[in-house]
């Protein structure tokens, strides 16, 4: 076997193996203080939007609970026809904040420019931010309210103007979970600040 191919099969070894942070979830996801001591990065990310947009650390915190588990590289499960053919992804959402391909890019547009990228804390929490700030905006939704700011970033605004929600009552549970979840979160931030 020659040097090279040696080095390459190495390579390939080393990299299958490393995965990064980005593609596992933090070790206790019911605990935010352990959570941001794990991801220190989280932190700084989830403040600055914060203080940029004004949505709490824990509603922030919650909602990419629910759609990621703060995993970077999370994607919808593959479709399949007669439960064997690929299909395709379920839909476009992809990494922490589960953003779709057209949202994303109206974000990109309007705030972060090409550069922002859904795996990456920094840009999936500004974009959250941007999200909720802008359903505060439209809606009149509190930033503080997670079961609702949930529900317009799941449904769309448009979705959640009209009330399509009240159709799924799977996803108004989802909600209300969310919210449970942003109340946990933000009774244990104020210990761990």
């Amino acid at each position: 076997m020659s040097r090279t191919l040696r080095a390459a099969i190495l390579v390939l070894l080393v990299a299958s193996c490393g995965g990064g942070s980005n593609s596992r979830a933090p070790r206790n996801l019911d605990d935010a203080c352990a959570i941001l001591a794990q991801r220190p990065t989280y932190w700084k990310a989830m403040q600055k939007a914060e203080s940029k947009w004004g949505v709490p650390v824990s509603v922030q915190m919650a909602a990419i609970y629910q759609e990621s588990k703060f995993i970077g590289n999370a994607r919808t499960p593959h479709r399949f026809a007669l439960g064997i053919i690929p299909m395709g992804r379920q839909s476009s959402a992809y990494g922490y904040s589960q953003a779709l391909d057209g949202t994303w890019e109206e974000y990109q547009d309007e705030e972060a420019g090409r550069r922002a990228r859904r795996d990456r804390i920094e840009d999936a929490t500004d974009f959250m931010g941007w999200y909720m700030h802008n359903s505060t905006e439209r809606l009149g939704i509190s930033k503080f309210d997670a079961e609702a700011q949930y529900l317009a970033y799941h449904e769309g605004r448009t979705g959640y103007a009209s009330q399509s929600y009240l159709d799924k009552p799977w996803l108004v549970e989802v909600a209300a979970a969310v919210g449970a979840r942003a109340v946990l979160y933000e009774s244990q931030l104020a210990y761990c600040r």
